[in-house]
C-alpha cells in the first residue's frame, strides 16, 4: 500500500509540474473545440436564483416518467446557450430512449458547481456563484413543483470540473443524488500544485479569481469539496459511484487534421494526466475505507475530450438506468 501510495504521490506531482502551464492557453477541461449541435427535443427551463435567472435544458424521457432523473454537469468552459454535453454528445437522446429524464444546467464557467464565498473581484462578477444551492435546492424544488420531477434518487454525471462537483453533490445531498459518476474529474484538489493550476485555469476560463470561490488553499472549504477529504461520506451514504479516466494518450478518436488540432490534443493530454493522478488516489482514498459502492474505468487510451466522455455515458447507462428512480 505504501509503495502504491508512493508511486500515486509520483505521479501527481510529475503531472501537475505541467498542470499550470499547460492550463493557460488549454482547453480548460473541455476537450476539442466543438461542433455546435442542438438537440430540438429538449426545452429551455429556466429557474429565479440568488445569481438571476438561471436556464437547463430539459429532455424528457421517452415513456413520459417522472420518476428517473439525472443532471449533467458541464466542464470549466461552460456556455451560457447549451451544455457541452448537448453541443459536443448525443447523450440527451440515448438516455430519453433508455427512459431516463436529462436535466443540463446552463452555464456556471469556472464555478465548479459550488457556493463561493465572494463575487470575483477579477473580472466584475455581481453576485457570487451559488450553484450548489440551485441545484440543490431551486432547480430541484422547481423540477418537482413544475414538472412532477421526483426530487430523490436521482443521478449525477459530470466531466472534470463537472466530475468533481457530481461526487460534492452527492456526499452533502443523498438525499437527491443516489448516483454520481466523474469522468477525468479532479478528486484530489488539495493535492500540491493543484491549486495553482486552477488558479491558472479560472483566469483563463472568464478571469475568475481562485481565492473567491473557497478562500485560503486549506480552509474548511476547500477540504469540504475535496473528494479525496470526503471519500468517507460516499462510502457512508452508499452512493453508487462510476469513476473513469483515461490515460492521457492519444487514441484513434485524436486523428490530428491540423495544428490547432495537435495544440488542443496536447494540452488535453496534459489535463488527462492530470486527472489520472488524482483518480488514482482517489481510488487508494477510497480502497483505505473497505469496501464500497464503486465502479473505476481506466481505457486503454484517451485525453480530455468530449468523444471519451460520451463513451463513458453509453458504457455507464445500464448501472444508471438500475440505481436511480
Amino acid at each position: 500500500m505504501r509503495s502504491k501510495r508512493s508511486s500515486i504521490r509520483a505521479l501527481a506531482a510529475a503531472a501537475v509540474s505541467a498542470l499550470a502551464i499547460s492550463l493557460a492557453g488549454a482547453v480548460g477541461g473541455m476537450g476539442a473545440p466543438a461542433s455546435a449541435s442542438f438537440d430540438p427535443g429538449g426545452f429551455d427551463f429556466w429557474v429565479d436564483s440568488s445569481m438571476g435567472p438561471i436556464k437547463s435544458r430539459v429532455f424528457r424521457a421517452a415513456d413520459g416518467n417522472t420518476q428517473r432523473v439525472v443532471y449533467a454537469l458541464d466542464g470549466l468552459r461552460a456556455r451560457n446557450d447549451l451544455s457541452g454535453w448537448e453541443i459536443d454528445t448525443d447523450v440527451s437522446r440515448v438516455l430519453t430512449a433508455w427512459n431516463i429524464n436529462v436535466v443540463m444546467p446552463v452555464g456556471g464557467q469556472s464555478s465548479f458547481y459550488s457556493d463561493w464565498v465572494a463575487p470575483s473581484n477579477t473580472n466584475g462578477q455581481a453576485a457570487p456563484y451559488a450553484w450548489e444551492t440551485f441545484l440543490t435546492r431551486d432547480l430541484r424544488n422547481a423540477l418537482t413543483d413544475r414538472l412532477g420531477f421526483n426530487p430523490r434518487g436521482n443521478g449525477v454525471f459530470g466531466l472534470s470540473m463537472g466530475g468533481s462537483a457530481a461526487l460534492v453533490l452527492a456526499a452533502y445531498h443523498p438525499d437527491q443524488f443516489r448516483y454520481a459518476a466523474s469522468y477525468s474529474g479532479y478528486l484530489n484538489i488539495s493535492a500540491p500544485g493543484m491549486k495553482e493550476g486552477l488558479r491558472a485555469a479560472l483566469l483563463d476560463a472568464g478571469g475568475y479569481n481562485i481565492d473567491s470561490m473557497w478562500g485560503p488553499p486549506w480552509s474548511e472549504l476547500w477540504l469540504r469539496n475535496d473528494p479525496f477529504v470526503f471519500a468517507p461520506l460516499l462510502r457512508a451514504n452508499g452512493t453508487r459511484l462510476w469513476i473513469s479516466c483515461g490515460n492521457g494518450v492519444p487514441g484513434v478518436r485524436d486523428q490530428v487534421r491540423a495544428p490547432i488540432d495537435a495544440f488542443h490534443i496536447g494540452n488535453s493530454m496534459v489535463l488527462e494526466s492530470v486527472a489520472l493522478a488524482n483518480t488514482r488516489a482517489f481510488q487508494v482514498r477510497l480502497d483505505s475505507l473497505g469496501p464500497t459502492n464503486v465502479h473505476f474505468e481506466y481505457t486503454p487510451d484517451g485525453v480530455h475530450n468530449w468523444l471519451y466522455w460520451q463513451d463513458q455515458v453509453l458504457n455507464m447507462l445500464p448501472d444508471l438506468s438500475a440505481n436511480i428512480g
